[in-house]
């Protein structure tokens, strides 16, 4: 039997490989952030599962995906002090498709007149879960960003993917005739 590539035993003692090959501990700042980048695709494939997605999204969907492994590797390479790279593979023009999808659905859905709580369909509570996954993304890159140079525009982009989640939450409910559960606060 040939030994599988899928297994090395290089970070059994908790380290891992950069892009680059500098070794870091698995707890790092910056594998914190990559790694959330990761964990949000993951529930983006599963939103990407659902039967009910228009074309429109699905795209979005695969979209968002392919730049969310762009902004992996960006992440997952090591900085040299004192510089300022840019991303490659994400731009200003995928923040607004982006806002022009949340344009389209938000005028697709009634106003929100409250706080909405997560839940209602499948698909909608698992946007809310992607939206939650990716704000925690967003708070470990701003912590990377920190300690190291990280392009702004991956901010900006992360900020509006949370919102496009939210408003997508919300259109799943709408276009299945569900009506959203609203925050009545206590007295």
């Amino acid at each position: 039997m040939t030994k599988s590539q899928l297994y090395t035993g290089t970070g059994d003692a908790g380290t891992t490989s950069l892009v680059g090959g500098k070794r870091i501990n698995k707890n790092s700042t910056r594998l914190e952030a990559y790694g959330t980048v990761d964990e949000f695709s993951a529930h983006l494939g599963l939103l990407a599962s659902f039967d009910n997605n228009t074309l429109a999204i699905q795209s979005l969907l695969a979209a968002v995906q392919n730049r969310l492994f762009d902004v992996g590797a960006y992440l997952a390479t090591d900085v040299e002090p004192g510089t300022t790279p840019s991303i490659k593979g994400l731009s200003e023009e995928d923040i607004t498709d982006i806002e022009h999808a949340i344009d389209a659905l938000d005028d697709q859905v009634p106003k929100a007149h409250a706080f909405v709580l997560p839940g209602g369909t499948r698909a909608s509570a698992e946007a809310h879960i992607a939206r939650t996954v990716c704000r925690r993304a967003e708070r470990r890159i701003l912590s990377l960003a920190a300690e190291s140079y990280v392009d702004p525009l991956v901010l900006r982009y992360f900020n509006r993917l949370s919102d496009w989640l939210f408003i997508l939450s919300r259109h799943y409910n709408h276009a299945a005739g569900v009506a959203e559960t609203t925050w009545h606060p206590a007295r």
